[in-house]
């Protein structure tokens, strides 16, 4: 008997306590970069709650806070290409709930581990394979950028429909399949020895023309000395050589002094 009044009168203190402790806390504080979703009997309000301390009415209203920060997510995707490559793309995206909507957001997908699971991945899959079937393998390396902004774009429209703002999107890796990577190293080899054959043959080319042109230019400067040529210059080349000496001649005879005439014809 005493244990059963004992055991009921600690009941009604835990109880007493219970209620002095929700009536005496009327107060929902909201922290930084947090919106306080407002319900009252677990019904979602029109009312958010911004930075700050809220009263409240206890067991009438509970606050759901949300996080309206700039988040991170971290996704690989699979799609093909417009000529039925395989690629893998690691994607980073950075987004945040529209504060003002944070109530509408809560109500209709839930907290932000839904908003990934429910909202973000599979429209991220999805914009990512419709952008990457627009382009062929080649074109989605010289055209990363363009495709990047293409992913942006339709990814901010889908996502603003659940009141998701996208801040940035990066491509952090996309990955070819090997078969393709082999496809591209020869043709970069190919290229190479081609545009090695064109030097090659460009330098056979040059060397042949200018031998041509030295060979024209010898025969040109031969022309002109032999139109100059004239006796006077002649006898002039054979004195400016000659050392003074007069060469003997012997024949028959007596010896005799070639005459200066007759020795310079012979130069």
């Amino acid at each position: 008997m005493k244990k059963s009044k004992a055991f009921n009168n600690a009941g009604k203190l835990t109880a007493l306590l219970f209620l002095i402790t929700l009536f005496l806390t009327p107060f929902a504080i909201v922290n930084a970069g947090e919106r306080g979703v407002l319900m009252e009997f677990g019904k979602v309000q029109d009312r958010v709650l911004g930075e700050g301390i809220h009263v409240i009415v206890p067991v009438i209203n509970t606050v759901k806070r949300l996080s309206v920060r700039v988040q991170k997510q971290n996704i690989s995707a699979e799609a093909s290409t417009k000529n039925l490559q395989n690629i893998s793309a690691d994607v980073t995206l950075n987004w945040h709930i529209i504060p003002e909507k944070a109530n509408t957001v809560f109500q209709k997908i839930g907290d932000e581990k839904n908003i990934v699971e429910r909202i973000i991945n599979p429209a991220l899959e999805e914009v990512l394979k419709a952008i990457v079937a627009k382009y062929t393998a080649e074109e989605i390396i010289i055209k990363r950028e363009e495709m990047k902004a293409g992913v942006d774009e339709t990814l901010t429209n889908r996502l603003a429909n659940y009141h998701i703002a996208v801040d940035d999107i990066s491509l952090i890796h996309i990955h070819f399949s090997q078969k393709f990577n082999e496809a591209v190293e020869s043709k970069q080899v190919a290229a190479q020895e081609a545009r090695r054959a064109e030097f090659i043959a460009l330098k056979a080319s040059k060397e042949a023309e200018a031998k041509v042109n030295l060979a024209k230019g010898e025969a040109e400067a031969h022309r002109i000395i032999r139109e100059n040529l004239t006796p006077e210059i002649l006898e002039k080349q054979a004195l400016e050589k000659w050392d003074g000496k007069l060469p003997v001649v012997v024949g028959q005879g007596e010896q005799k002094l070639l005459n200066l005439t007759d020795f310079l014809k012979l130069y």
